[in-house]
């Protein structure tokens, strides 16, 4: 089967990480059995929109910026997937994205399909009245596909809790009532769950302990680098720091910074919050960026963008376990150097899984206006968290592949069927 052709909206040489995605979903295809005839539904996305967000500066002048939402599946659920404001986003990336939450969420068995959505800007040169008009219009230009039982929006890269604030504002005001569970990922005062900031950094933790356990690592006595420091990156931080690991090496967009000894993630946290960088941090020293990926370690925690770890720095790489916290920031000729190489690769389809676990928490929560206790929601999280890792294990040692391309054969399958099942209308 030729998965491979180019789509019409994609021209030559744009494919960028949907190639990436395409190359993974050839990985699948001899494992899927008579459901690899419907592969192909999965490199067609279900819908995609781009959109014009034209805003009124606060100069009085107008500035138009480029929006997408693309759904990639709703076979299973309405489209779950984040919203990113950042200058490089394009279609290539939130069609990859959005094809990877559909993996993601069939992964840990969640009922939600696959979307993503982004604006083509920087927000830092907005000021925040700006950044709300921009974000009000692009939702008023996807309104007529999202909704709590269409497609359900989240923070991603440069956007948090108040633009979904705005946002499920936004949406309401258009609807005329207030409907909470057209977001996840709000402030808590507006229907927001507990646990969900951290959530996804603390499933980057929980598979990364166990599979420490299952390769004979003692976390107390291991190291670990990150890559990215925003909500994924500090929040695993903070819970590798607490079981004893040293947080050795931290690198953002501005900078790397490297200690033997050991950060402190809650200093390192007000730190790069009173500063805007993590540069200078006290007994920390500044390193170059291509020094950090060789720097010796058992835990590598790539939590920054896509396409990160490549054919050029895989073969440096000197970790013993690297553990995906972004998506997609592993391409296919980097995975086989690692594999050859014999560092294991927990990938972002389980491992960065916990924040759609927990927004999946409170979309239950505000349909049934009744919320849980933090403390139950880590709990459901680390064992559907655990309960996928082990079902993924079980089926990478059964067909003697990889954990990403186990990851793919079991939410692959999970997503043709419900296609099977539903078959097609009219």
């Amino acid at each position: 089967m030729d998965i491979g052709s180019l789509p019409s909206y994609l021209a030559p040489g744009q494919m960028g990480a949907w190639a990436i995605y395409l190359e993974q979903i050839r990985r699948v295809l001899p494992y899927l059995g008579k459901l690899g005839s419907l592969a192909e539904t999965l490199t067609h996305p279900k819908r995609i929109v781009i959109v014009d967000v034209p805003i009124r500066l606060d100069d009085g002048s107008m500035a138009h910026f480029e929006g997408y939402r693309v759904q990639h599946s709703t076979a299973r659920g309405p489209g779950k997937g984040g919203v990113r404001f950042h200058q490089d986003v394009g279609l290539s990336d939130v069609m990859a994205l959005a094809a990877w939450m559909s993996i993601k969420n069939a992964a840990v068995n969640v009922p939600f399909g696959g979307a993503k959505g982004g604006v083509r800007v920087d927000p830092a040169k907005l000021s925040l009245a700006e950044l709300e008009r921009l974000t009000r219009r692009y939702t008023s230009e996807i309104n007529f596909m999202i909704g709590p039982d269409k497609d359900i929006p989240a923070p991603d890269v440069n956007t948090n809790e108040q633009i979904m604030a705005w946002m499920m504002d936004t949406y309401s005001m258009n609807q005329g009532r207030t409907l909470t569970g057209v977001v996840t990922g709000k402030p808590l005062s507006l229907g927001g769950s507990l646990g969900r900031r951290d959530a996804t950094g603390r499933g980057v933790f929980v598979v990364a302990a166990e599979t420490a356990k299952r390769e004979k690592i003692d976390l107390a006595s291991a190291r670990c680098i990150i890559q990215g420091f925003g909500n994924v990156g500090s929040a695993a931080a903070k819970l590798f720091h607490a079981h004893g690991c040293k947080v050795i090496a931290v690198q953002t967009a501005l900078g790397t910074i490297h200690s033997a000894a050991g950060l402190a993630p809650e200093r390192l946290i007000e730190y790069q919050q009173r500063t805007g960088s993590i540069l200078g941090f006290p007994g920390a020293e500044t390193i170059s960026a291509q020094d950090f990926w060789p720097l010796p370690c058992e835990f590598l925690v790539p939590a920054a963008l896509e396409a990160q770890i490549t054919a050029a720095n895989a073969p440096k790489i000197r970790a013993r376990i690297v553990v995906e916290g972004a998506n997609g920031p592993t391409t296919p000729e980097a995975d086989d150097i690692l594999h050859e190489r014999g560092i294991l690769v927990v990938p972002d389809v389980i491992a960065n899984a916990g924040g759609v676990t927990v927004s999946y928490f409170e979309w239950v929560q505000d349909f049934s206006s009744f919320f849980w206790s933090e403390s139950e929601i880590n709990a459901r999280l680390d064992r559907i968290m655990l309960e996928a890792l082990h079902a993924i294990w079980e089926v990478a040692a059964r067909h003697r592949v990889s954990l990403r391309t186990a990851t793919f054969i079991v939410a692959c399958e999970r997503i043709l069927q419900a296609r099977q099942l539903r078959g097609l209308y009219p």
